[in-house]
């Protein structure tokens, strides 16, 4: 049991300037230990953690010598316990996360336990901001009438969040319509520094979005996990991890003329995702530092899921201390962070001289090297230089159909294709742009990047350009302050006199709920099978995920998304080509549009301001009308409607006891799924659009939904039945059982069937029949869906056997009791002559004491095929949930068994 901490003898008061002091504090440089100076900060974080929390149980001094001895423990994958300082969730994500606390108070109950320990035990911030769909674009009213739909759709969810905030302490929830998490975190909700009854210690940070990393650009360490190991945070679990290696970036010089902290950004994922980052944290240094803005750090911290990385981690120096003023923090604030990591060897000063620090790798990237660019058409990392574009774009017409091809015949790329739009004729072609989105807090953060996109739409509208009246052009920014600082330059009439109006706050197209296309231009693209294509300054753009008819989708920095819908389409060259004809019949091409780097500079000094940012977040917990006239329950335990299509009560614990069902192997299972490389999460977890032919949409029109009112996968991640329906339902899966044919199907093994892989999941499961996955590598690639573990649970899968997982995933699978193998180096399906069409069998002991993170395990097939895989159990935590069935019954059975 939990011991008195036995590092209380470095605990030290910080005096304050005037006298006074600001609390305790345990202090590194009173260890008197010269390994710390050479630590990254990042790894600094971690160390403070764990001496702040150490208790002999849950945080052991040998921990804390592992983090301190880094430089040789990290090449060995020890694992060390973490205590973020705090979780962040939205609201997709973060419904499921407070259904399973409510259900779990339930369980609690049933199990004679006290229901009111479950509640959050760190405090937890919940944005909803994935709600809002982009219905009305194009249109002064657009915020309203999105806002209304939006609430027309999850008023069910939205009441359901409102009675958790009531419901849980140490809960937050900040209204629809206020701003994307990530963005609002950056902006407000990043303390840097903790004071906590007098107790200082650093900001860190877990959330159920991978993009959670955009906060590493504040000098806060924080990334994404899945909802099931923030949940087990916010109980006071300990967050198991291997203690990650750390490779540092170093940066040098500066940005060239009329290049974007985006294109700096697609540069860098491009750079680490070569690299091999899956795992590592990435911490940027160099005399390079000075020469980017906070927002700049904090779009290339944000993308750190497209390359792979843990963190990127920018560490608190003087431009981070100007952020914090120029966002509203206190002086007073401000003066406690600085004292504070000044005193904690946290701090870089780049007027004092620097001790070296030791990295697991090392990069290095001259600013003035990178030029314009944007990245796909299918995936963030396949940068592509501006000035190549047009050849790029003909190649992947050319090329066979995958992550740069299309397959489109020769004879067929120059098609046009002519339809009617609002009574005018209208035509297009194969790269066409149809959505241009300025959107996602990527790089709505930046007012740089923003701001840059309205000086574009100014100097167009000027020379008289316009964007076609059919592509679906929109603006979202990532919070309230955007909207001040356009409107202060007097720069967003040229921003709406080109479509560009303000559609929401919130994610819109850059998770998809981009809205539909015009009728017209839908069924031209449909029904000419057109390669049509979306621009959009996102950080995702994987296939069908920005809008199932949007085949080519490219990431570009905001100028850049505006510059390609005044041109129309992705198949030109912006050196030699004119961008349009202006009003006086003269060709305009893009260097008549794109402002310098210091008109840039000069709009952002005069118009962003330290009073935009109190304003809007002194209003942001005041909510909004709509939000206001919502009424709710108010007991502590959730009253649950059998009816609801939204919030349903899951199965988790239907037959729980307190007794843990142990280890579980895999007896003669069938292949439910056959795999290549690189599916996402987008390929496995609900998202998007409910197709109308799909098990899900069948099950909400037997519960009387009308087709109209189906809403997104998104919004009804509260409800396990829709969900379990929507798992492997993306309309671009590639299963090797079909042959080339894509699509949310699979074979039914025994009879032949093609059936949808719900309905298969199902037949095996009225079977009694065990199911696997087998997949390629970079399995679980992408956002932190929980759902992506969820789902394959409840279709019955009891193991994954890949090439390799992405970290998120893996443990998210842990999670839900899900055994994740890997194919030893060299070999996959294919190599070993493997179908899919085998039954397959692990064996694994009765006891998890028999088990060791890491073994070897032999798999078995039915036609007398034997291999051996890595059991990807990575931790002995790992082996406790999976013997508990998973982490959520781990907890409740240790609350119960608590006496606290």
């Amino acid at each position: 049991m939990a011991s008195p901490n036995p590092f209380k003898a470095i605990l030290k008061g910080l005096e304050k300037p005037d006298g006074g002091e600001f609390g305790k504090y345990y202090s590194l440089p009173a260890l008197n230990d010269p390994r710390i100076e050479r630590l990254p900060y990042s790894i600094r974080i971690l160390l403070e953690s764990a001496i702040r929390n150490c208790d002999e149980f849950q945080v052991k001094s040998k921990d804390v010598e592992k983090i301190i001895d880094w430089e040789n423990t990290s090449p060995k994958q020890v694992e060390i316990p973490f205590k973020p300082a705090r979780v962040l969730l939205q609201d997709f994500t973060g419904v499921p996360a407070v259904v399973d606390l409510a259900c779990m108070r339930d369980a609690m109950n049933r199990l004679g336990g006290d229901s009111n320990k479950i509640n959050p035990l760190v405090p937890v911030d919940l944005v909803i901001d994935h709600s809002v769909q982009v219905d009305v674009a194009r249109s002064e009213n657009a915020v309203q009438a999105n806002m209304e739909l939006e609430f027309q759709r999850n008023k069910e969810r939205f009441g359901f969040l409102k009675w958790g905030s009531n419901a849980f302490d140490n809960m937050l929830v900040v209204p629809p319509g206020s701003g994307i998490v990530h963005q609002v975190n950056l902006e407000y909700l990043g303390r840097v520094v903790f004071n906590r009854g007098g107790l200082l210690y650093p900001d860190s940070v877990v959330g159920t979005d991978s993009h959670t990393t955009m906060i590493d650009g504040l000098g806060v360490a924080g990334w994404g996990v899945g909802g099931i190991e923030a949940e087990a945070t916010m109980l006071g679990q300990p967050m198991s991890m291997v203690l990650p290696g750390v490779v540092g970036f170093k940066l040098k010089g500066k940005l060239r003329n009329g290049v974007t902290a985006t294109d700096l950004v697609l540069t860098v994922t491009q750079t680490l995702r070569k690299h091999g980052v899956v795992g590592k944290f990435v911490e940027f240094y160099g005399e390079g530092m000075s020469e980017l803005s906070l927002a700049d750090r904090a779009t290339i911290a944000n993308m750190s899921p497209e390359y792979g990385a843990t963190m990127g981690f920018f560490p608190v120096d003087h431009i981070t201390l100007q952020y914090l003023r120029l966002t509203g923090r206190s002086d007073d604030t401000i003066a406690m962070i600085e004292s504070y990591l000044r005193a904690n060897k946290m701090f870089v000063d780049y007027s004092e001289p620097q001790v070296e620090r030791v990295y697991s790798s090392y990069l290095e990237l001259s600013l003035e090297d990178v030029e314009p660019c944007v990245s796909g058409p299918k995936r963030p990392h396949d940068r592509v230089p501006l000035k190549e574009m047009k050849a790029d774009w003909h190649s992947c017409l050319d090329n066979r159909v995958g992550f740069k091809g299309f397959a489109v015949p020769k004879e067929s790329q120059s098609k046009v294709v002519e339809f009617n739009f609002n009574g005018t004729t209208a035509q297009l072609r194969h790269g066409d742009v149809v959505i241009a989105a300025i959107t996602s807090c990527t790089n709505t953060s930046n007012p740089s990047v923003m701001l840059g996109a309205a000086l574009v739409a100014k100097k167009a509208c000027e020379l008289g350009l316009e964007v076609k009246p059919w592509i679906k052009t929109s603006l979202a920014p990532g919070s309230g302050v955007v909207t001040k600082y356009l409107q202060k330059s007097g720069l967003q009439k040229y921003l709406n006199q080109l479509g560009f109006h303000i559609v929401g706050y919130g994610c819109t197209t850059c998770i998809g709920n981009s809205g539909d296309l015009h009728e017209a231009v839908a069924s031209a693209i449909s029904e000419n099978d057109v390669v049509a294509s979306a621009v959009l300054s996102g950080n995702r753009n994987f296939e069908g995920r920005v809008h199932p008819l949007t085949r080519a989708n490219y990431l570009a920095s905001p100028p850049l998304v505006v510059a390609y819908a005044l041109a129309g389409t992705v198949d030109i060259d912006f050196e030699t080509e004119p961008i349009g004809l202006g009003k006086d019949g003269k060709n305009i091409f893009f260097r008549d549009i794109w402002p310098s780097n210091e008109e840039v500079a000069e709009v952002v000094q005069s118009s962003v301001l330290p009073d935009m940012f109190k304003a809007t977040y002194e209003a942001i917990t005041k909510g909004n009308p709509m939000w206001n006239q919502l009424s709710v329950p108010s007991g502590t335990l959730y009253s649950w409607d059998p009816k609801s299509t939204y919030i349903h009560e899951p199965p988790y614990f239907k037959d729980m006891t307190m007794s843990p069902p142990g280890p579980h192997g895999v007896k003669d299972a069938y292949c439910l799924l056959n795999f290549g490389d690189s599916i996402t999460t987008d390929h496995i977890s609900p998202a998007g659009s409910i197709h109308r032919d799909s098990p899900a949409a069948k099950y909400l029109i037997e519960h009387g939904v009308d087709r109209r009112d189906f809403n997104s996968y998104g919004s009804r991640r509260g409800n396990d039945e829709v969900m379990a329906r929507g798992t492997f339902a993306n309309i671009r899966l590639v299963n090797k059982f079909l042959k080339g044919e894509v699509g949310p199907k699979t074979i039914h093994i025994p009879t032949g069937e093609k059936l949808s892989v719900f309905d298969a999941a199902m037949r095996y499961k009225s079977e009694g029949r065990d199911t696997i996955v087998l997949a390629g590598a970079e399995y679980g690639s992408g956002s932190s869906r929980d759902w992506a573990a969820k789902g394959p649970m409840l279709l019955g899968v009891k193991a994954v056997i890949s090439k390799s997982f992405e970290r998120i995933h893996r443990s998210n699978l842990v999670g839900m009791g899900v055994i994740p193998l890997c194919f030893k180096a060299g070999e996959d399906a294919d190599t070993l002559g493997l179908t899919g069409h085998e039954r397959y069998s692990i064996d694994l002991p009765a006891s998890v004491s028999e088990i060791r993170p890491g073994q070897d395990v032999t798999v078995v097939t039915d036609n007398g095929k034997s291999f051996t895989c890595t059991l990807r159990f990575d931790t002995e935590v790992e082996l406790a949930y999976f013997d508990h069935g998973g982490i959520l019954p781990y907890v409740i059975r240790n609350l119960i068994n608590s006496k606290q």
